[in-house]
């Protein structure tokens, strides 16, 4: 079995990356000292297997109902231990590196629906976040110029790759002709906040692909985030 194993600190954040047999794993967790809740998960291929509830002190599967389930105990355990060792990590980097200036990396923004648009049916906006260090990021709706809190989600925060992250909010709709739809973005990598503009617009039949693709995004985004953000990423052509 060749295999190798990189674990980096980042400010609060221990990544593990195991790459076994032609599979890459990785597991990922970040912790801050001003007393929020800490984020955990696995990922296998980029695709998110579980993460780690500790509200409920659980672990919780997010692999789609056609894949099989698997269950290890210990995992709760194991993600404080691995908590605490980040937090001690955390304490030596700061102190370390007290002098040099915090990376910072703004998040891109795409807003698309969810499913083809129809005036008068219910439909689903995504303002999608990428590549932004640190995290999280503070997501705002409005509607013709006012503020919607209700039918908002805001998704946790996930891991890329190149250890930036990604973020999703979801707002549900019934647009209708002439309504103007805008998702803010704050971020402390942003000198002002910024805002994306949706306005509803009846597909014709040469974008109906397009359309189909992002709903299908979205979706598979939910059911697990590695695979789901390809198609999120190719939001970008929809908006």
């Amino acid at each position: 079995m060749n295999h190798s194993i990189f674990t980096a600190v980042l400010l609060g954040a221990v990544y593990v990356l195991a790459k076994v047999e032609g599979h890459i794993s990785i597991q990922v967790m970040v912790c801050n000292t001003n007393n929020t809740a800490p984020e955990a998960e696995q990922q296998l291929d980029g695709d998110e297997m579980l993460y780690i509830d500790f509200k409920n002190k659980e672990a919780i599967s997010t692999l789609p109902d056609f894949a099989d389930k698997f269950e290890v105990e210990g995992l709760y355990t194991q993600a404080q231990a691995t908590h605490a060792t980040c937090l001690n990590n955390l304490d030596v980097s700061v102190k370390v590196q007290k002098d040099q200036p915090e990376e910072i990396d703004p998040p891109e923004i795409t807003v698309y629906a969810m499913e083809e648009v129809e005036l008068g049916k219910k439909n689903i906006l995504i303002c999608f976040a990428n590549n932004f260090y640190p995290p999280p990021v503070k997501v705002t709706w409005t509607k013709n110029n006012a503020e919607v809190k209700d039918g908002v989600t805001l998704s946790r925060y996930y891991p890329n790759p190149d250890f930036t992250y990604q973020q999703f909010s979801t707002l549900s709709i019934t647009p209708e002709e002439g309504d103007v739809y805008s998702c803010t973005v704050e971020h402390k990598g942003l000198e002002d906040p910024l805002t994306k503009i949706w306005e509803p617009e009846a597909n014709t039949e040469s974008d109906m692909g397009a359309t189909v693709f992002c709903g299908i995004g979205l979706t598979l985004g939910l059911l697990g985030v590695g695979v789901g953000t390809f198609f999120l990423i190719k939001g970008n052509n929809c908006n």
